[in-house]
């Protein structure tokens, strides 16, 4: 009988790692992840981190599994070769059409955001290389606020998405994000997500933790509620636990969960 669960995708801040802790992604989860890489399973790191700064948290972590994958920036895929990561030309080249033809919409609009924003908010506003509109804000309330006049603006350009991550935020393309991401790993390991499980703490994860995409979603105690709600809704796990604790708790779950969906339809 196959693996019940083949394809792990993880949120990485948060959920898998926590900065301040020693270690900061537990042992319990490498060995568990590892274990499974052993029979098979592939396991995604599914991150707004960039590649440096996540490669550079990886090595303070001395982690001792490697991913299969990652999903950067919420959305650019890369595969693990030959110890190292090698993008997906065709997806990424799509993901990076698609946002200049998106961004090149949105920049004329920039002026009055930014000025709305500064007479309002104390908050870093900046442009990087994969969205002209960055934001810091200075707390989780003024980020709220934020978010909600950002989400009006998106609504009026077709395909604009607000990416929020705590009191960070980004423009990006409802096409390309953390759940289209593992969707399309998904299509190329020609698995379903019957066979997916995925776990996360914040806002921009949700796009993953969703049943189109996963049928089996956790999410640590240290998540913010939308998503506790989210995962609870679609009869995922919640753990009690935090961080990579809790990660380990609800993949152990889910295995034992859809190893019996596995045996009931057999």
């Amino acid at each position: 009988m196959s693996l019940p669960i083949q394809l792990i995708s993880t949120d990485f801040d948060g959920t898998l790692f926590a900065e301040f802790e020693s270690p900061p992604i537990p042992e319990a989860v490498q060995t568990l992840i590892g274990g499974l890489q052993s029979r098979g399973a592939k396991w995604i790191i599914n991150t707004g981190r960039d590649m440096s700064s996540l490669m550079e948290a990886l090595g303070r972590a001395r982690i001792s599994v490697e991913p299969d994958y990652l999903v950067l920036v919420e959305r650019e895929i890369h595969c693990h070769v030959n110890s190292q990561y090698v993008g997906l030309e065709e997806w990424n080249d799509a993901c990076v059409r698609a946002h200049a033809e998106l961004f090149a919409r949105v920049r004329v609009d920039l002026p009055r955001i930014v000025a709305w924003i500064s007479a309002r908010f104390h908050a870093r506003l900046y442009e990087d290389a994969y969205s002209p509109f960055c934001l810091v804000a200075g707390n989780n309330g003024d980020a709220n606020a934020i978010h909600e006049y950002l989400n009006e603006y998106a609504h009026s350009i077709p395909h604009l998405t607000v990416v929020r991550n705590d009191v960070y935020a980004r423009f990006g393309h409802e096409a390309f994000n953390k759940g289209t991401s593992l969707a399309e790993i998904t299509r190329r390991l020609g698995l379903n997500p019957e066979v997916v499980f995925a776990a996360g703490d914040w806002l921009n994860d949700l796009p993953m933790l969703s049943r189109r995409y996963a049928r089996w979603l956790a999410a640590p105690d240290n998540a913010v509620e939308a998503v506790k709600q989210a995962v609870r809704q679609q009869e995922g796990f919640v753990s009690k636990l935090s961080h990579g604790e809790g990660v380990v708790e609800g993949l152990e779950y889910c295995l034992v969960s859809a190893k019996r969906a596995q045996e009931s339809r057999a």
